[in-house]
């Protein structure tokens, strides 16, 4: 096999403009040497000026005539062992998903810029107790207090720690400086790392672990040990004790002297899993996430690249802490939509953790009560191995669930936010001195139109997707560009009660002191959880039983334990049904599955009241049953039917200018380019059996779901096809284009199998 002669390399310059891999060659000594993702030292411009590159990609075709090409100069070897899998990772992130390789890169390598250490002073004392004796002796001849008081205290302590001499006993730095220049004492600074985790170590209390949960550590354990790295799903039901397979799997992994990432879904939930972990590794596990501080970040990236922490806790970016040989990612929750970026490049956790695996020769555990169709169909087609949990681990039962019409409360009268039956279970609850959590489906409150009396909702007759409400009295489909008239009538049964929903948690908490003004209640919404720690206190303060209910959006819903906990009543479970969403039906059962799943993890058993519009949809009736394998055989063959994920992969492509005209005119444009490449393909596969295949479907453009944002004029289409490759494909030519298209204010964006839509 020869040698690769050249490669192409990314220069380490934050600019736009050298977002492109020059070509060096590779000097003979260096050709079995280098790999993708490797630094090296390159000469660069006119001045050949020694910089930083990262080796993106080997081959043995040279772009430009030999003569023009330069050599690589040298290796850099102390920056490649932990980066050059990120490198490698940055660049496959920006193949798959469309990006520019900086912003991959940045994403990548997020931690860059070198922030001050944070420093620790220490004083130290140097001279003999007689002299520090005769010091004293002085200073209170002489009435020097402060340096009494500092001499009093060395003559018992040989190191003082410089904040308590300062702030306790109330000494200035020339005192200090003083006693320093007469070689009493010496002060010492030592540079320390930051530490997000705030708990003291407590004594873990064991739970022993099930036959079940145990045969799924042994088998990850014993594939792992035999070199069989695989992606596990874990579909265990709420309470069914994943957390404890995690953390076996976690504290096993470790023994082999390999790093663990632990993904979860939001910093919600950091709190109650951080202190879980903490318990049982200590100072070896730490948090990453947006809320820590930039010096904060810096140092836990710098404890993870020396080895000084083993298990990382945070959401989709702490996949990309700087370990030195990851052994197992597990990702919590896997089902959770905020594991996709919505930023570029917009990659999706599940995806690039697998890939990451695959650097690290890693194993991946997924993990949800109410997994993703994505990843039960790669379960169910042999991609992904399954592992069911069917037992609540405290050997309760799951809730008793009642679902609440409230068409028929409305025709009984009954006008207020909460049906009888969950007034009259909170009442009880209040009475028990137990506690109820009340979650607020907001998720895509707005836009949507719906029935209050018979629950229709209005939707697109092409898409199967609601019509979203637009100012001038317009509905539009933001798939498929359909627009009709605002109807103030319902065209199902004629009711006057055809409106969106106008409520949040604010009010819930107002109409709830109302009724129950006794109760004691505490909200966590967007508003309430601004500042750093107001998860933790909000979290904490309802753990230690200080408030009687909980009132929340989804992040109260998720992996929270609250033993205390026996009602839930879930609020408009239908509004996320309605959004207008191919995955709607998805989201609202797994809201509600999650939110119903709060309820009873103690001993005494839970109820939950499912108060909905449409209480025969599948999504709620199968929610209601805890029935996950239902939900997913109705809601696979909806989607095979139309073509969405993951019967088919889909490509949505984004257009955003600042003058509407080129903007549509854009799309326009490359919408008919990506028909045409999917035409080329199917000719260029049709003497190849193998490959026989469709074009793909392009559908669109339209104006985005918010068609307009700060005077941005948003347009966006989608490409469909079974075989993601050819989506990348078309992509890949559709960024061809637009490098030769003179853009001005337009920007396209490219997000495959999109699940916060547009």
């Amino acid at each position: 096999m020869s040698l690769a002669k050249y490669a192409n390399i990314i220069v380490d310059i934050s600019h736009s403009q050298v977002d492109r891999p020059f070509q060096y060659r590779i000097p003979a000594h260096m050709q079995d040497m280098l790999e993708p993702g490797m630094c090296v030292q390159i000469p660069f411009g006119k001045g050949n000026t020694l910089r930083k590159g990262y080796c993106l990609e080997l081959t043995d075709q040279a772009e430009y005539p030999e003569e023009k090409l330069k050599d690589i100069a040298a290796f850099l070897p102390e920056e490649n062992a932990v980066e050059n899998r990120l490198i490698r990772l940055a660049y496959w992130m920006k193949k798959q998903y469309g990006s520019t390789m900086i912003t991959a890169l940045k994403t990548v390598l997020p931690v860059k810029q070198k922030v001050k250490a944070a420093e620790k002073r220490e004083l130290v004392r140097i001279a003999p107790a007689e002299q520090i004796h005769d010091a004293l002796a002085e200073a209170i001849r002489k009435h020097q207090t402060a340096k009494e008081r500092v001499l009093r205290e060395l003559l018992t302590e040989e190191l003082l720690p410089y904040e308590l001499v300062t702030a306790k006993l109330h000494v200035a730095s020339p005192t200090l400086k003083s006693l320093e220049k007469q070689g009493l004492i010496r002060i010492d600074t030592i540079n320390q790392y930051r530490n997000p985790v705030k708990q003291k170590k407590e004594q873990e209390n064991r739970n022993i672990l099930s036959e079940e949960q145990l045969q799924i550590v042994t088998k990850l354990l014993s594939d792992f040990d035999r070199g069989v790295l695989k992606t596990y799903l874990l579909h265990g039901i709420t309470g069914s004790g994943k957390t404890e397979v995690y953390m076996l799997a976690a504290e096993e992994m470790v023994k082999r002297g390999r790093q663990v990432i632990v993904l979860i879904p939001e910093i919600a939930l950091t709190y109650q899993t951080v202190l879980r972990f903490y318990k049982r590794f200590g100072d070896r596990v730490s948090v990453m996430n947006s809320s820590l501080s930039a010096g904060e970040k810096y140092d836990q990236c710098e404890r993870a690249r020396h080895g000084e922490i083993d298990v990382i806790i945070g959401p989709r970016s702490a996949l990309f802490t700087p370990f030195p040989s990851i052994g197992l990612i597990i990702m919590d929750e896997e089902h959770e939509s905020s594991y996709k970026s919505e930023n570029m490049p917009k990659y999706h956790a599940r995806e690039t953790a697998i890939e990451l695996a695959k650097l690290h020769g890693a194993s991946v555990l997924l993990g949800s009560a109410t997994p993703s169709l994505e990843a039960y169909y790669r379960a169910r087609q042999g991609e992904y191995e399954l592992f069911t949990l069917n037992k609540r681990l405290t050997g309760g039962t799951l809730p008793a669930v009642y679902t609440i019409d409230l068409r028929e409360e409305l025709r009984e009268g009954n006008r207020s936010v909460f049906s009888r039956k969950l007034q009259e279970l909170v009442a009880d609850r209040l009475q028990k001195k137990e506690q109820s959590m009340l979650f607020l489906n907001r998720r895509g409150y707005a836009g949507f139109i719906s029935c209050r009396a018979c629950g229709h909702v209005l939707k697109c007759p092409h898409c199967d997707v609601s019509l979203s409400e637009h100012r001038g009295g317009r509905m539009i489909c933001h798939y498929c560009g359909y627009e009709t008239k605002a109807v103030k009538i319902c065209p199902e049964c004629g009711s006057k009660y055809i409106m969106g929903f106008r409520a949040g948690t604010e009010q819930i908490e107002e109409q709830i002191k109302k009724i129950f003004p006794t109760a004691r209640t505490l909200r966590m919404d967007a508003d309430t959880t601004r500042t750093k720690n107001s998860y933790e206190q909000i979290l904490t303060a309802f753990s230690n039983e200080e408030a009687d209910i909980l009132i929340g959006t989804q992040m109260i819903v998720k992996g929270h334990d609250f033993p205390k906990v026996t009602l839930v009543g879930i609020l408009a479970a239908d509004m996320s049904l309605s959004v207008s969403d191919y995955r709607a039906s998805e989201r609202t059962f797994d809201l509600l599955t999650q939110a119903a799943g709060r309820a009873g993890r103690g001993d005494t058993a839970g109820e939950v009241v499912i108060q909905t519009y449409q209480p025969e949809h599948y999504s709620i009736m199968h929610a209601a049953a805890q029935d996950y394998e239902g939900f997913y055989q109705e809601e696979i063959t909806y989607r095979e039917l139309l073509s969405y994920p993951p019967a088919s992969h889909m490509l949505a492509v984004q257009v955003t200018a600042r003058n509407e005209g080129r903007g549509k005119h854009l799309a326009d444009a490359l919408a008919e380019a990506a028909g045409k490449k999917s035409t080329e393909q199917k000719a260029l596969y049709a003497t190849d059996t193998e490959h026989l295949t469709d074009p793909a479907l392009v559908i669109g453009p339209a104006a985005a779901a918010v068609s307009k944002i700060n005077d941005i004029y948003r347009f966006v289409f989608f490409c469909k096809h079974q075989n993601g490759e050819k989506l990348i494909e078309i992509k890949d030519k559709l960024e061809e284009q637009i490098k030769q298209l003179e853009l001005k204010d337009e920007m396209v964006q490219f997000d495959f199998d999109p699940i916060n839509g547009f």
